[in-house]
């Protein structure tokens, strides 16, 4: 197991090797792109007064997924403190 920093953490299982915080990254990453696309859509709704009500649920499920991002930071943390301590 190597540590470069306190929220890093890489280690080889079968010999590969993995790191934790790569991964946590490609879920936050992916998180954002589909954010972004639900607030784009909604703002387009936005332009036609027919779809309006479809815009702001856009925007209101948006605002829930933005509760993802801390919780995959928090998920990562522990994550890595439970593997630190098991070795």
């Amino acid at each position: 197991m190597h540590t470069k920093n306190k929220n890093e953490l890489e280690f080889t299982i079968f010999n590969i090797d993995v790191k934790v915080v790569t991964f946590y990254k490609f879920l936050y990453q992916i998180n954002d792109i589909i954010l972004a696309m639900i607030f784009i859509t909604g703002s387009f709704l936005f332009f036609n007064e027919s779809t309006t009500f479809a815009g702001t649920v856009l925007f209101v499920i948006g605002s829930f997924q933005m509760l993802i991002r801390p919780l995959i930071a928090i998920s990562r943390d522990i994550h890595i403190s439970k593997i630190r301590k098991e070795n």
